[in-house]
């Protein structure tokens, strides 16, 4: 049996107008030693056709594995359960990569290693990130991201198998919102350093027309899953950490959400008294920190 550097995992739902893209993105990689493991999730368009066709075409190791619909997250967690490489590493379905992505990413020193990326909404690009350093400890770049200093999304990282198999860190297949962050930064606790490249090799795609309205007020749930990050931190011993979480990152989490609801044409008596339900001003104002936001 190949013994890969990297496993690059793909969960697909109904992709098929973008999944080819993003699949020529990752056989074209100038890096050999990997696997592709793409799990359909129950797609009822020809996604799983496309996919068939495409890397049965291709040179790479390769594994598609079929299964019922039960969403993102579980099928995340099915390509973790497959992965047989030294480090993991996730591409959305929609998304694509630059030729050099898996080489920028691996060293095979750090726990983790990061890339920048860049968002495209038609033909808006944004601006990538910039970071001053190349090597940061895992809790320097929890604590930025906890007091919202970098911004990062979890498919910029790339992940040590060991970390996430031994310490059994999975996706949390029953939240829409935030289930990704929880998982990096529950991985991140783990590691000791992270490796930082300030090169840009992912393309993170935004549709303009899927404005979000389907899920309502879902989006505070994240909120519960910070808190339970604040508990575990606890019980690792990171205090410092789990009291950024309640200071920090849950006040601006909520000030970013209502923000949100108010740019998307909610209803202000609607936003607020859901807020109040859920006692978010309350947790809003646990902020400590920057005198002009508080």
């Amino acid at each position: 049996m190949d013994n890969f550097k990297v496993s690059v995992i793909v969960p697909v739902y109904n992709s098929c107008e973008y999944i080819g893209s993003t699949l020529d993105s990752i056989i074209n990689q100038d890096f050999s030693s990997f696997e592709l493991i793409v799990i359909d999730d129950g797609s009822t368009d020809n996604s799983l056709e496309i996919i068939r066709e495409k890397l049965s075409k291709s040179t790479i190791s390769y594994e598609i594995i079929h299964q019922e619909n039960a969403g993102v997250s579980c099928a995340r967690n099915v390509g973790i359960e497959k992965a047989t490489g030294e480090y993991l590493v996730f591409v959305d379905s929609d998304d694509y990569i630059t030729g050099n992505h898996l080489s920028e990413l691996y060293n095979g020193e750090t726990d983790f290693s990061l890339i920048q990326f860049i968002k495209k909404d038609g033909d808006k690009l944004s601006t990538p990130d910039h970071y001053s350093k190349r090597l940061m400890s895992c809790d320097e770049f929890i604590t930025k991201e906890l007091k919202m200093e970098i911004y990062f999304n979890f498919w910029q990282l790339m992940y040590k198998t060991s970390i996430i198999k031994d310490n059994n860190i999975r996706f949390n297949p029953d939240v829409i919102y935030g289930e990704d962050t929880e998982f990096a930064l529950k991985a991140l606790i783990y590691g000791k350093e992270i490796a930082v490249s300030n090169e840009v090799t992912y393309y993170y795609i935004q549709h303009s027309d899927s404005a979000i309205k389907t899920s309502e007020y879902r989006r505070f749930e994240v909120v519960e899953i910070f808190e339970k990050m604040a508990e575990f931190y606890k019980s690792l011993g990171k205090e410092d950490l789990a009291n950024l979480i309640i200071t920090s990152r849950i006040p601006k989490a909520i000030f970013g959400n209502m923000n949100f609801f108010f740019y998307n044409g909610y209803d202000f008596d609607e936003v607020l008294a859901k807020m109040k339900e859920l006692d978010l001003l309350t947790k809003l104002s646990k902020f400590e920190g920057d005198s002009k936001f508080k």
